[in-house]
């Protein structure tokens, strides 16, 4: 699977003009599409199928902004919510939208119409930025309208990713820098008066940048759940010949380390990098024998499967003798 940026989404995509200049008939652009060799993104334009597959889900909404910002001429919408979100470069944890988001910025009623839900939500000019050439939300508005308006999951994902930009360096978090976040982002949900307001305040407050991926901030979202309330963040363990590991969660009472094993590490070219999966495999071997031969702490995996809901990791844990206190 691959990322892209809105540029990345731009070159993917291809108008009914570019196809026949490319030698293209009428008639073989409609054969593509019904051979679905060609996917028709919106009224003139398309992109390749086979490449459009090969994005993450955020990739895919992108191309969908992409093309939406080039048919819409002088207009230029403002992008919202999800949408705001992709163009920040936020994941959309299990989310898959249906429509790209805009806001209609002084209408009555919000409609949906050819792919498009648009809402009619206040947003004032500071609150409305430019990311090449788009306009949406700010990203404080847009994690504040996430946060209010889509699963705990997913808002918390975000949040945690927007955190981490602003106050990790590395695997450490800066807590002055943490902290500034928190209250910039407390105060503004005070300000607000909109329905999920409560639930978004607690969402904010409980993000933490240190997860790295989506799935460990949806794991720490459900070992919460399940009780768990002095779990370690990111534990530094330096090995056997000084090399410097970073672990994703630590359970001192059971002194078992637990790691988020994501399908990303493994699909994700830009992960892996120049690394096969198989040699990706090997080295967390090496990695987890080194940690346990200089600590004697146990490990805990799960997947993306086990995550599904706080029973079935709770389930996941205890198989490892990793129980809740209490």
């Amino acid at each position: 699977m691959k990322s892209i940026d809105i540029w990345g989404a731009r070159r993917l995509l291809r108008s009914r003009e570019d196809l026949l200049a490319l030698g293209c008939t009428e008639r073989d652009i409609e054969a593509l599409v019904a051979s679905q060799r060609l996917t028709r993104v919106r009224r003139n334009r398309y992109i390749d199928t086979a490449e459009n597959l090969a994005l993450w889900n955020e990739g895919r909404h992108l191309i969908q902004i992409a093309a939406l910002q080039m048919n819409s001429g002088p207009q230029r919408p403002v992008f919202w919510g999800p949408s705001a979100a992709v163009l920040h470069g936020l994941p959309l944890y299990r989310l898959t939208p249906a429509h790209v988001h805009t806001a209609i910025l002084g209408a009555r009623h919000g409609r949906t119409r050819a792919g498009t839900m648009q809402h009619n939500v206040d947003v004032p000019a500071e609150d409305i930025v430019e990311i090449e050439g788009i306009r949406c939300t700010s990203l404080d508005r847009t994690l504040l309208d996430l946060a209010c308006s889509t699963p705990a999951t997913t808002a918390l994902s975000a949040a945690d990713a927007a955190l981490g930009r602003e106050s990790v360096r590395g695997h450490r978090q800066d807590s002055e820098r943490a902290m500034l976040w928190h209250a910039r982002m407390a105060a503004r949900a005070d300000r607000s008066r909109v329905r999920g307001i409560r639930r978004a305040r607690w969402i904010l407050e409980f993000a933490d940048g240190r997860a790295q991926l989506p799935g460990e901030s949806v794991s720490r979202f459900l070992l919460h759940q399940l009780g768990f309330r002095e779990v370690l963040l990111q534990v530094p363990v330096t090995g056997a010949e000084g090399r410097n590991y970073w672990l994703d969660f630590g359970f001192p009472r059971s002194r078992t380390f637990g790691e988020f094993d994501g399908q990303g590490k493994y699909a994700d070219e830009e992960l892996r990098g120049d690394r096969t999966v198989e040699q990706v495999v090997l080295d967390e071997k090496r990695r987890e024998d080194d940690v346990r031969g200089v600590t004697g702490w146990r490990f805990a995996r799960w997947e993306d499967r086990h995550i599904s809901s706080a029973d079935t990791l709770g389930k996941r844990l205890a198989a490892f003798g990793v129980h809740p206190p209490g």
